[in-house]
C-alpha cells in the first residue's frame, strides 16, 4: 500500500487505506505507538477536506485506540455517530475512545444507541460488552445484570463471528468477576452450548470463560477445580499456536499466570503467587488490548495491587493500583482499591483525594454498595 500512497499522493482513497494497513500491522509491543501516530497523520489530512468521510472517522478512532494517545481520538469520536447514524457500528466506535478516557457516561449512550439499533448480534453483542463494562465501572449492577441476563437468554445466535463469540464468553464473565462473586464465575459454561454454537473454532473466547472458572474456584477456595480450569487454558493455548493466532495465546498466557498466582495463594504459597501475579502484570504491560474489548477481564496489575493488599502491603498495592489506572482509568475497582490502599498505608491526602474520585465515578451507581458506604464514612471523617 506504502507504494501506492507514495505513486498517487492526492488520492484519498489511497491515503486511507495506506492508514489502515499501517495500523492493523503495527505490533503491539510497539509502545512508541509509531505507526498508529503515522496512520493517524495521513488521516488527519484527508479529514480536514473531508470531516463527513466514515471510513476516515472510523480509522482514526482505531488509529488512536491507544492510553496515552487516546485524548487525540476524540474529535473524530464525538463525530463519527453524526456522519453514519444509519450504522450500528458507528454509534458504537466512538466508545473505544470514551472508554479509552474513563468517559462512562458518553461510552454508555454509544453503545446503548448501538445495541438497539440492531438485530444483528454482531454488533448487537460487541455493543452489549462494551456497555456492561460501562455500566460496571459505574456502580450501575442493575443496569449491568440486565445486559448479562439477556445475553444469557439467547437460545440461538445469528452470528458466527469472533466479536460475537468474545462477548457471549465475555458478558457472563466480567459480572461475575467485578462483583466479586467467585462462586458464580467458578460455575460459567460456554453459552449457547457447544451443540447451538461453533466453539471450537473460538479457542481465545472459550479460555474467558475458563479463565472465569479458574479464578473463581481458586479465590472460593477450591484450588482443586482451578488447577482443572487451568489445564484446560493451556489446552485452548496450544491450539491457538496451531492455529497461529499468537496474540491470543499471549493473552491465554496472562489468564494463566493470573490463575496460577491466586492458586498459589490459597496454598499459602505467598511469594510464589507474588512472582506469578507480577510476571502476568509485566506481560500485560508489553501488550494491548484488541479492539473486540473494552478491556481485561480484570487488569492484571490492578489483581497485583488486590493480591498484595491481601497480604498486608498496602504501601506497595497503592504503587500498582497507580499504575493500572494509568492504562485503564477511571475503574470503579481501580479508584477504590487505589483509596483503600492508600487508607491502609496512611497516606491520608491520597487516600481522601482517590475516594474522592471514587464517588465522583459513583454518582450513578445502586444504593448501598459497600464500596460507596465505605467511602462515604472515610470522606465524612475531619
Amino acid at each position: 500500500m506504502e507504494k501506492v500512497y507514495l505513486r498517487y499522493p492526492k488520492d484519498s482513497e489511497a491515503a486511507i487505506f495506506y492508514a489502515l494497513a499501517l495500523n492493523t500491522t503495527a505490533l503491539p509491543t510497539d509502545k512508541t505507538y509509531a505507526q498508529q501516530l503515522k496512520a493517524a497523520a495521513i488521516l488527519e489530512k484527508v479529514f480536514k477536506t473531508q470531516p463527513h468521510h466514515p471510513g476516515v472517522a472510523h480509522y482514526l478512532i482505531h488509529s488512536y485506540d491507544y492510553p496515552p494517545i487516546a485524548k487525540q481520538g476524540l474529535p473524530a469520536a464525538r463525530l463519527y455517530a453524526g456522519i453514519a447514524p444509519a450504522a450500528p457500528h458507528a454509534l458504537h466506535m466512538p466508545s473505544h475512545i470514551f472508554t479509552r478516557q474513563g468517559f462512562w457516561q458518553e461510552a454508555i449512550d454509544a453503545n446503548r444507541a448501538s445495541k438497539n439499533s440492531t438485530a444483528d448480534h454482531f454488533d448487537q453483542l460487541h455493543a452489549m460488552d462494551y456497555l456492561m463494562y460501562a455500566y460496571l465501572q459505574t456502580g450501575q449492577y442493575h443496569q449491568a445484570q440486565l445486559i448479562r441476563d439477556e445475553v444469557l437468554a439467547l437460545k440461538k445466535v445469528n452470528s458466527e463471528r469472533f466479536p460475537a463469540a468474545y462477548a457471549l464468553a465475555a458478558v457472563p464473565a466480567r459480572f461475575a468477576l467485578e462483583r466479586n462473586r467467585w462462586a458464580e464465575a467458578a460455575k460459567l459454561t460456554l453459552h449457547p452450548d457447544e451443540l447451538d454454537y461453533p466453539w471450537a473454532s473460538f479457542p481465545q473466547a472459550e479460555a474467558v470463560t475458563m479463565f472465569a472458572r479458574a479464578l473463581g474456584s481458586a479465590r472460593s477456595g477450591n484450588p482443586a477445580a482451578a488447577r482443572k480450569a487451568v489445564e484446560k487454558l493451556e489446552s485452548l493455548n496450544n491450539s491457538m499456536i496451531k492455529q497461529n493466532i499468537p496474540y491470543w495465546a499471549t493473552q491465554t498466557d496472562i489468564q494463566i499466570r493470573i490463575a496460577s498466582a491466586w492458586i498459589a495463594l490459597a496454598e499459602g504459597k505467598n511469594e510464589e503467587a507474588l512472582a506469578s501475579m507480577r510476571a502476568a502484570a509485566d506481560l500485560e504491560a508489553t501488550t494491548e488490548k484488541h479492539p473486540v474489548t473494552p478491556g481485561p477481564l480484570v487488569p492484571a496489575r490492578e489483581l497485583l495491587g488486590e493480591m498484595l493488599l491481601d497480604l498486608k502491603q498496602p504501601a506497595q498495592a497503592l504503587k500498582e493500583y497507580e499504575g493500572s489506572q494509568q492504562v485503564e482509568p477511571n475503574r470503579f475497582k481501580g479508584w477504590y482499591g487505589a483509596a483503600r490502599a492508600a487508607e491502609l498505608a496512611g497516606d491520608q491526602a491520597k487516600a481522601r483525594r482517590y475516594y474522592t474520585n471514587f464517588m465522583t465515578l459513583c454518582e450513578k451507581a445502586d444504593g448501598s454498595l459497600p464500596e460507596t458506604r465505605m467511602a462515604r464514612e472515610y470522606l465524612a471523617k475531619k
